[in-house]
């Protein structure tokens, strides 16, 4: 049983609580009674409806990650096209992104030490993908320990 099996358990057993709640003669005023009504109807409740409400929450975060990661690899993708060096603009209008989102993506390649970043005589802001750069001659490796 996962978080979706636990949480509508939860939900059912707070409903049946309340119905039996409602057919007792118990009275709604006791302090007592409410103390029970809070324990065995809203805590089954609160607590079914967090787990879930948290898969939702979960598979949101899984599915923005895996997004991310996919414009990660289409931007490194381009960056092999390109012989290493994009620019926000050619990032944002390739994959549809704005351009402040394009820029955030490549400041965080370049913080992850994928990439670093130069700027022109013109004062254009350049990302230079070092793997992608030097591809072509990969031919040319050696061991760690050979070179």
């Amino acid at each position: 049983m996962g978080r979706r099996g636990g949480g509508i358990a939860l939900l059912v057993l707070a409903a049946l609580m309340l119905i039996g709640f409602m057919r007792s003669n118990a009275s709604l005023a006791a302090p007592a009674t409410v103390v029970a009504l809070l324990l065995v109807v809203v805590a089954p409740l609160a607590g079914g409806l967090a787990l879930l409400r948290g898969k939702g929450i979960a598979r949101t975060r899984r599915l923005e990650q895996l997004r991310q990661q996919t414009i990660d690899a289409e931007i490194l993708r381009m960056a092999v096209a390109e012989g290493g060096r994009l620019t926000a603009v050619e990032v944002a209008t390739a994959l549809a992104l704005t351009p402040e989102a394009a820029k955030e993506t490549l400041d965080a390649l370049v913080a992850r030490d994928v990439a670093d970043i130069a700027v022109t005589e013109r004062g254009v802001i350049v990302y230079t993908f070092h793997d992608a750069t030097y591809l072509g001659g990969k031919g040319d490796a050696k061991g760690v320990l050979d070179a």
